[in-house]
């Protein structure tokens, strides 16, 4: 494999074989499984909770047809509510949802908690300061273009806010996600989305949330690391106490994605930087970590159908494996929706070299 495979390895020399003005960067659970194998992988949330204390509740996922968490909840916190005017004698029904809408946030909060690192320092700091030379490559310097990630986890955002590099000179990243200060309550331990006007600007949209953005129903917030301090368990299981639901796209087909980004101005906002930067004709593309599932087709389609002219696809191990010749059909059915006066050149090259986390 040629290309990007060994473009990767050397710092500032990344991709000069042709003339383009920015580069960007399509994330996908592969990034984080690199870090951890051990605790990420590309298992859902719903798949590894255990329910076996409320059986009731996974039925209620199958009579709701969805695999979304915060969905459920709310059913059954909105259904314990509204019992009591339709049943003269409602029993103990109300009750029993609230119980269990409070049990299903707790077995989400562990569920998250068992799949991700506690804080920070969990990981090697050798390992941010490798992923921060990496993300260089598309947020700083002349070329500099955006991040986009399909994971919800943290690392990406505790990466970008590990600056402490040591005894060497400090890799400097551009980046800006759109949140600010609370005009109101500037001290307070978290930031608030600046809106669509002032996400114009920003170059790191995480376009399936994440763990530290909640939605408190007035505002969309970040809780910093910085500000906060807490374990991510204590913080989810926080927010979950006073009805804060963190902002995550997890589960479901493409078309049950696409239907929830589309009623959250921050995520929509996300997709349409996204499309924006596909049609610009002298950028290029690159994909780690991503299997290009159909259930992503929401945000794949439009990297097909986009008119920029060169898009990298990671693949890991060997090309003859039958999921790198999914991934290798996949690429090739986009570079197919590709209207002919802007043809789409895939690239593939060695995940492993790009060397993301050292």
């Amino acid at each position: 494999m040629k290309g990007a495979s060994s473009s990767l390895r050397q710092r500032g020399q990344f991709l000069v074989s042709f003339d383009i003005s920015k580069r960007h960067l399509l994330l996908g659970n592969g990034f984080s499984i690199a870090c951890r194998a051990d605790i990420f992988h590309y298992g859902s949330l719903y798949d590894q909770a255990d329910f076996s204390r409320t059986p009731e509740v996974e039925a209620v996922f199958t009579a709701l047809v969805t695999k979304d968490f915060e969905a459920v909840i709310h059913t059954l916190e909105s259904a314990a509510t509204i019992l009591p005017a339709y049943v003269d004698d409602g029993g103990a029904a109300p009750t029993k949802m609230l119980e269990h809408a409070a049990i299903l946030k707790e077995i989400l909060v562990q569920t998250i908690a068992g799949n991700h690192p506690h804080i920070p320092s969990d990981i090697p700091d050798a390992k941010f300061w490798a992923c921060r030379r990496f993300l260089s490559h598309f947020l700083s310097g002349e070329k500099a273009g955006c991040v986009f990630t399909l994971n919800y986890d943290l690392l990406l955002y505790w990466t970008l806010m590990h600056e402490d590099l040591p005894s060497e000179d400090p890799i400097e990243l551009t980046k800006n996600d759109g949140f600010g200060n609370d005009e109101d309550e500037p001290d307070v331990d978290y930031v608030v989305w600046q809106g669509e006007t002032n996400a114009h600007s920003a170059n790191v949209m995480f376009l399936h949330g994440a763990l530290h953005l909640f939605d408190s129903g007035k505002d969309l917030l970040k809780y910093t690391w910085i500000r906060k301090g807490l374990p991510l368990i204590d913080q989810v299981r926080a927010a979950l106490a006073g009805s804060k639901f963190p902002l995550f796209v997890a589960e479901g087909t493409s078309a049950q994605k696409k239907d929830k980004i589309r009623h959250n101005a921050y995520l929509y906002q996300g997709l349409k930087q996204l499309a924006n930067n596909v049609t610009q004709g002298k950028h290029c593309w690159f994909i780690f970590g991503h299997s290009l599932a159909a259930n992503d087709d929401h945000i794949l389609t439009r990297i097909g159908r986009g008119r920029f002219k060169k898009l990298y696809v990671g693949i890991y191990g060997d090309p003859l494996e039958d999921w790198n010749k999914t991934i290798i059909a996949r690429a090739r059915w986009l570079a197919g929706l590709r209207h002919e006066r802007w043809p789409l050149d895939v690239v593939f090259y060695d995940a492993e070299s790009a060397q993301v986390w050292g």
